[in-house]
């Protein structure tokens, strides 16, 4: 039987990884099978108009999203035909996310995929099971399977989050931190609190304590949301102790989400860090019937070239469905400036924030005074302190509402944009003007963009909680956005290494920070 190389499925070695140990061919794993999607000319032509932002571009459902353009049962059968002849048994399949869990021994995964599984250890990744070149699949799967997922377990993302350095007495810059309800008073957020709504909250590893969080909310005099844990493959809510850990990213998102739309449904979605892990909890809250969550907040990622090609495929096509049933997604933009800390002195951008169909966030550094914004510029705190991420995608192209933008390079010169450029928006993030929260039982002041993603989230909660029951959730809100003039509050000083801040969007703060009331008039 013909064997194909599954398109995308290359894995190269980071520099600096070294072979430790062979696998136990008897050891268990579980691996996520991708595949296509049913009528893609349809769903082609239905994206079309969600992209344009065409008046008549409606959200389907999500029971239409898998009637429609879920997965033939066709392809399912061919899959668990594969899994039963190679000894592989089916733990879950789902055709509306086009995804079915596999669980086997390595043995059986390595002669079902025609790949060798190894244990590498690298220095900032630790020890992980990884794998090179690419996966093959017989000739009746060649097209019908999309992507192949977990057979490496590698550490796929980071979360964005910085804590508050110790202060040395010669700063200059006056320290300052906020609420998150501070914030989304500066920011003239509607009011309401977000009823009705649920918030998808994407994580990779740690936990929250609900004593943590009661005190927290009763400390801000609001009532505390209803938090669920949903656990994802081998993902649940398990906490370290540690706040400078995974803690405190879990924390600073369920906080600031919860605080600005305590009305809402707080849906936690814990996996674990691999790119199979990561790319299943997001389809899982984009698809989930029971929580429904109409906004996506994700504060990890990875620059684009860490990933590979199937799975930022994957990926994207995820979020593509979430722009489908009406879901926004807000993404981080990352904490390391225009380099994403890739450190090959070139410029990257962050995935998944870099995809077209999520709401890419950025950072600021902010000064207020009583109600009021008094000074807003690019979050850039140097090398160690961290700077907001940007700059232009070298995977997906322009958007059609970014078409005509241009990119302002530190140096002065301006060129039209080539690829997606990132962020879309901004909002406070540096840690030095950071959050108020308790994470572990301790109060403290965290920074970075993965805290902007959960306040445009709850920003999105608000106005969605404010059409009622029946009102259509705001969902892909990019196009409208940018055709808004002056829904943000346009950031013109600073950088983030290599681009500069200017008039209009750019590649530091994109289109500005909110003005609350203004974004919901515009969506």
């Amino acid at each position: 039987m013909t064997k194909h190389p599954l398109p995308g499925s290359e894995r190269t070695l980071a520099p600096g990884s070294k072979v430790v140990a062979q696998c136990d061919p008897a050891e268990k794993i579980q691996v996520v099978v991708l595949l296509r999607r049913k009528d893609e000319q349809q769903f082609a032509q239905l994206m079309k108009k969600i992209e344009a932002g065409a008046a008549d571009a409606k959200p389907i459902t999500r029971e239409e999203l898998e009637q429609r353009f879920g997965a033939a049962a066709d392809d399912i059968a061919k899959l668990k035909a594969f899994a039963a002849q190679h000894g592989l048994t089916v733990v879950r399949e789902d055709a509306s996310a086009r995804s079915v869990v596999l669980s086997g021994t390595i043995d059986q995964f390595q002669k079902a995929f025609d790949v060798q599984l190894q244990h590498y250890e690298h220095q900032s990744m630790g020890q992980f099971r990884g794998r090179t070149g690419t996966i093959s699949v017989p000739d009746d799967l060649h097209g019908v399977v999309t992507a192949v997922l977990g057979l490496d377990d590698r550490p796929q993302a980071r979360p964005h989050f910085r804590m508050r350095p110790p202060f040395q007495p010669a700063r200059v810059q006056q320290a300052s931190s906020f609420t998150p309800l501070q914030l989304a008073s500066l920011y003239k957020f509607p009011q309401g609190d977000g009823s009705g709504q649920c918030i998808g909250i994407v994580e990779l590893g740690g936990g929250y304590r609900t004593a943590d969080l009661d005190n927290y909310f009763s400390s801000l005099g609001v009532g505390s949301p209803k938090v669920v844990a949903v656990g994802v493959d081998q993902g649940g809510n398990h906490p370290t102790g540690d706040p400078n850990g995974p803690d405190g990213e879990v924390t600073l998102d369920i906080e600031i989400a919860g605080a600005i739309a305590p009305g809402a449904t707080i849906a936690v979605y814990f996996t674990t860090n691999s790119d199979a892990g990561f790319i299943d909890a997001v389809s899982r809250a984009v698809h989930d019937k029971t929580n429904k969550p109409s906004v996506i907040s994700i504060s990890w990622g990875a620059p684009e070239s860490v990933w590979t090609a199937q799975s930022m495929n994957a990926f994207n096509d995820v979020l593509q469905s979430a722009a489908a049933v009406g879901v926004t997604v807000c993404a981080a933009s990352g904490d390391s400036g225009s380099s994403d800390g890739v450190g090959d002195g070139s410029n990257h951008v962050d995935f998944p924030a870099s995809s077209p169909y999520v709401l890419a966030c950025g950072g600021t550094s902010l000064q207020g005074s009583g109600q009021t914004v008094s000074h807003e510029v690019v979050w850039n705190d140097g090398a160690n302190g961290g700077a907001t991420g940007g700059g232009v995608s070298g995977t997906f192209p322009v958007p059609a509402w970014q078409e005509g933008l241009s990119v302002s390079s530190e140096q002065g010169s301006k060129h039209a944009l080539t690829g997606r450029g990132v962020p879309d928006v901004a909002a406070d993030a540096s840690p030095l003007t950071g959050y108020d929260v308790i994470v572990d039982g301790n109060n403290t002041v965290i920074g970075g963009t993965s805290a902007v993603a959960p306040l445009w989230a709850a920003l999105i909660a608000r106005i969605n909680g404010a059409r009622g029951a029946n009102g259509t959730p705001v969902g892909f809100v990019n196009p409208k956005l940018y055709k808004a003039a002056g829904a943000c509050n346009d950031i013109t000083q600073g950088n983030n290494g290599s681009y500069a801040a200017t008039t209009g969007w750019d590649a530091c703060t994109g289109l500005g920070s909110p003005n609350g009331v203004k974004v919901a008039a515009a969506l």
